[in-house]
């Protein structure tokens, strides 16, 4: 079973301290939810996970080594990171673009081998993006943009995948999709991080929840103790129900507390 664990680690950017000794561990076959207000450092928890942002304090290991000891050729094999939204400003087709993730395999000018040829495949039809292999990635929508991203990461076939709001731009349907994949996914024995606000999309799909607020880990485990309603009145501000639909799904019920205004 591999590990991706971080120790004591902080985080400075821009002269502020954004992450204060936190540790966390992503293990295989994990869906975990990294969840926390607004600025309280789920993404840069991931981007410090991922060797994307150095850290000032503390580890960051896979299986014990280092990042930092790591090639980076290595490093983008095992992990991917997959951001909210990035520029696509250059005119490479989807399956071009997807293809830049078998790169940590083959290198970027050699030719593409049968392997590379199915994986890319694969991560086209997971996404639901085949029928957009040729269209320009600089005339998509935001959804399909993220969903091109999320092909890419696949395409890696990493062991860890690290998502910051993966289906903030989506709709329902392909929500649900990226949610069914990434379940399928940790199934599978990857091991799968997902910054979110949608606490219903963590009690449905999540096996672990990590609790970031203000720079610190809160919590971490198993959903019901992280996210108690005593927890979420006091890092959210909120009233919370914990229900079960017709089918035995968890949903949350959100209320806003009493004697709030809202005010022009």
């Amino acid at each position: 079973m591999s590990y991706l664990e971080a120790r004591d680690v902080a985080v400075q950017r821009g002269g502020f301290q954004i992450l204060k000794s936190v540790s966390w561990k992503l293990a295989s076959g994990e869906l975990q939810a990294v969840v926390g207000p607004n600025g309280s450092g789920k993404s840069t928890l991931l981007r410090a996970m991922s060797g994307i942002w150095p850290i000032s304090e503390g580890s960051v290991t896979v299986d014990g080594q280092p990042l930092g000891r790591l090639p980076r050729r290595d490093l983008s094999r095992r992990i991917a990171f997959v951001p909210q939204e990035t520029r696509m400003d250059f005119a490479f087709t989807v399956q071009e673009t997807v293809a830049m993730g078998r790169y940590p395999h083959r290198g970027r000018f050699a030719r593409e081998t049968a392997s590379d040829t199915r994986a890319v495949r694969q991560a086209l039809e997971r996404c639901d993006i085949a029928q957009l292999s040729e269209r320009l990635v600089n005339t998509l929508s935001g959804g399909e943009r993220q969903r091109v991203l999320i092909a890419r990461s696949l395409a890696v076939e990493p062991e860890f995948i690290l998502l910051d709001e993966p289906t903030a731009s989506l709709d329902v349907e392909h929500t649900l999709e990226i949610l069914d994949l990434c379940r399928a996914l940790a199934k599978a024995g990857q091991s799968i991080a997902l910054a979110t606000h949608d606490l219903n999309a963590v009690a449905r799909y999540a096996t672990s929840v990590a609790l970031v607020n203000g720079g610190r880990m809160v919590d971490c485990g198993d959903r019901d103790r992280v996210l108690s309603p005593d927890r979420l009145q006091q890092v959210f501000g909120i009233r919370a129900e914990l229900l079960s639909t017709k089918d035995g799904q968890p949903v949350y019920v959100f209320h806003r507390n009493e004697g709030t205004d809202i005010r022009d």
